[in-house]
């Protein structure tokens, strides 16, 4: 499922990440890869902002269902 239907707080694996090849490229230069963790840490106005390798990222929606966990 997109990363946009997981509860606030909750650890989960990152199955796929989709998109175009420059997307896929930057969003793994922030460290979302096959089978990291992330974590949602709340969302706001559809925007997210979530926990990967330690570091917290701010994405959008459009990017945040290219995730898939």
């Amino acid at each position: 499922m997109p990363l946009t239907m997981v509860k606030i707080g909750e650890p989960n694996i990152i199955k796929k990440v989709g998109g175009k090849e420059d997307t896929r490229r930057f969003l793994e230069n922030l460290g979302f890869v096959s089978g990291g963790t992330v974590t949602v840490i709340s969302e706001i106005g559809g925007n997210m902002i979530v926990n990967v390798k330690d570091s917290k990222v701010a994405i959008g929606k459009d990017i945040a269902n290219k995730i898939l966990v």
